[in-house]
C-alpha cells in the first residue's frame, strides 16, 4: 500500500472532490432520451475545466471518459450515440481524474425517470454495502474484515457479490496494490496501513453472480440479465478513521 505524505494528501483530496462534483453533475443530465455519449462529452468537459484530466480515456485503449453501464452491465460501458437511457433503466457511472499526478475514482448507479422498487432496493443495498465495509476499515485490521462486511451484507439482502472483479489501491497510478474484493473471511488481505488511499467499489447483482464479457472486450454484462448496480469512493485511511474523498 502506497503511504502519503501530508502534501500528497492535499492533492489526493482535491483529485477526489474534482470527480464527486463531476458525477454530481453527470447525475443532472441523467434523463430518458440522452445518450451514454452525450453523458461523457459533458463529462470530459467538466473534467477538463475543473482542472484536472479524465483519468479513463486512453486507459488501456478504453475510447471513453467514463464508463456507462446500463441495467445489466456491470462495468466498463463503453459511451455510445446508440445507447439511449429509457424510461426505468437503471445506469451505472464510472469515472476518475488526474489531478497534479494524483488520482480520484468514484461510481454510483443512477435512476433514468421512475424506476420499480426492485431496482431502487438494488441502487440503495448497493451502496449501503460500501459503508457496512468501511465500517471495517481500521488500521493494523486485515483487509478482509472489509471484504467480509460488504458481501455478508449483500447476501443477508438476498443478491451476489461479483468475483472478477474488484477494488483496489489508488494514488499516483489509478490501480495500484492491493485488490480489494468485496467477498472473503476476515483472514484474508493483508493489514490496513495509516495514510493510504484506496477505491473501495462494491459490485452487486440482483440475480447470480456469473458475469460475461461482451464482444467489445470492454463491457460486462450479468450472465442471467438481471441489474446490477455498482457503487465506489476513493477512501484515505488514517489511525483516526477514514475518510471519504470523493463524497
Amino acid at each position: 500500500m502506497e503511504r502519503f505524505n501530508p502534501a500528497e494528501i492535499v492533492l489526493m483530496r482535491k483529485a477526489g472532490q474534482i470527480t464527486r462534483d463531476a458525477l454530481n453533475f453527470v447525475e443532472t443530465l441523467i434523463k430518458p432520451g440522452i445518450s451514454t455519449l452525450e453523458l461523457d462529452k459533458s463529462a470530459k468537459k467538466f473534467i477538463i475545466d475543473s482542472g484536472a484530466t479524465p483519468s479513463f480515456l486512453g486507459y488501456e485503449g478504453f475510447p471513453g471518459s467514463i464508463c456507462a453501464s446500463p441495467n445489466e452491465m456491470v462495468v466498463h460501458g463503453i459511451p455510445s450515440a446508440d445507447c439511449i437511457l429509457k424510461e426505468g433503466d437503471i445506469i451505472s457511472i464510472d469515472l476518475g481524474v488526474i489531478y497534479k499526478g494524483y488520482n480520484g475514482d468514484a461510481a454510483r448507479t443512477f435512476p433514468v425517470g421512475k424506476i420499480s422498487p426492485e431496482k431502487q432496493r438494488l441502487i440503495d443495498v448497493t451502496r449501503e454495502s460500501f459503508f457496512e465495509g468501511i465500517k471495517n476499515l481500521k488500521v493494523g485490521h486485515r483487509l478482509g474484515e472489509l471484504s467480509h462486511a460488504i458481501q455478508a451484507y449483500v447476501e443477508k439482502n438476498g443478491y451476489s457479490v461479483v468475483r472478477e472483479l474488484v477494488g483496489h489501491g489508488i494514488g499516483k497510478d489509478m490501480h495500484q496494490p492491493p485488490n480489494i474484493p468485496n467477498y472473503g473471511k476476515v483472514t484474508d488481505g493483508p493489514l490496513v496501513v495509516e495514510n493510504t488511499c484506496l477505491a473501495i467499489e462494491p459490485m452487486v447483482n440482483m440475480g447470480r453472480k456469473e458475469i460475461w464479457l461482451i464482444e467489445d472486450g470492454w463491457g460486462v454484462i450479468t450472465r442471467d440479465g438481471l441489474p446490477s448496480a455498482h457503487y465506489e469512493n476513493t477512501v484515505l485511511v488514517t489511525k483516526d478513521g477514514v475518510e471519504i474523498l470523493t463524497l
